[in-house]
């Protein structure tokens, strides 16, 4: 049913153009304002057909078995969505504004051959202007656009234009924190420096304690051999203990250990 409404409404585009006792000539003249409303409203009659019916593959696929642009259809049903939302809805068709197109009688049927239709329709909360554009005979371009008045094109310049200037702000602020940090990096290099210097100091001091555990542990014991040697001392010098003796060196003998002190008082 919905391709027999389309196949319909491209009959009913072809008999608007239909020269009521016009002229018969073979020459390009200009399309009449009363058969540019006819060709206007033909088109108006199917974007809305088919958008309302949501069967616009269908009319792609179609198009492209008439040997039509189907991607400008696509366009022409997305823009006529679009002006739809903002005008909401069409009262009536206002009349031509624009009326460039060059058309051919062939058989008393009047031919688009090149040129430009505009439009302006009449909407519930905007108005908007249907443009159509034929090229060799063939429509390459179906647009419609919502008119907006001078206070709402100025507020959106505006929006715009704060749009466009925060993203450059903020892309500069971004720049200008990243050269910034490039001033950190430096301080980080020194830090982790730091860290590896009182790492190193640690490991030194670890050792230095581990030196002087060592070396306290062998001093232990040349005191015990000390203490030995001096109590040998004191027994072979008949002294009751060893307070009154100094052991000054220590040194082997061939086969002795020979001490050198003296006993004070």
């Amino acid at each position: 049913m919905k391709k027999w409404l389309i196949i319909l409404g491209m009959i009913t585009c072809m008999m608007g153009l239909t020269a009521c006792g016009a002229k018969d000539q073979d020459e390009a003249d200009l399309m009449s304002t009363t058969d540019a409303e006819q060709l206007a409203s033909s088109y108006i009659g199917i974007l809305d057909s088919v958008v309302s019916a949501q069967d616009e593959e269908t009319y792609h696929f179609l198009a492209e078995y008439r040997g039509e642009d189907a991607a400008m259809y696509d366009s022409a049903f997305e823009s006529w969505k679009n002006a739809m939302e903002e005008i909401g809805g069409i009262k009536e068709v206002e009349g031509v504004t624009e009326n460039t197109m060059e058309v051919m009688y062939i058989q008393g049927q009047v031919v688009p051959v090149e040129g430009t239709i505009t439009v302006k329709l009449l909407g519930e909360t905007h108005d908007a202007l249907l443009e159509i554009m034929y090229e060799k005979g063939v429509a390459t371009s179906i647009s419609t656009n919502a008119i907006y008045s001078f206070g709402e094109n100025m507020e959106k310049a505006a929006l715009n234009t704060l749009l466009g200037m925060g993203t450059v702000f903020v892309v500069l602020i971004l720049i200008s924190m990243i050269i910034s940090a490039f001033g950190l990096i430096p301080k980080i290099q020194a830090k982790l420096s730091q860290k590896n210097k009182d790492a190193a100091a640690k490991t030194a001091a670890v050792d230095n304690t581990i030196a002087q555990i060592i070396e306290q542990e062998e001093l232990s014991d040349d005191l015990e051999l000390v203490a030995v040697i001096a109590a040998a001392i004191a027994a072979s010098e008949g002294a009751s203990s060893t307070d009154g003796f100094v052991v000054r060196s220590i040194r082997r003998a061939g086969n002795k250990w020979q001490a050198a002190g003296r006993a004070g008082v």
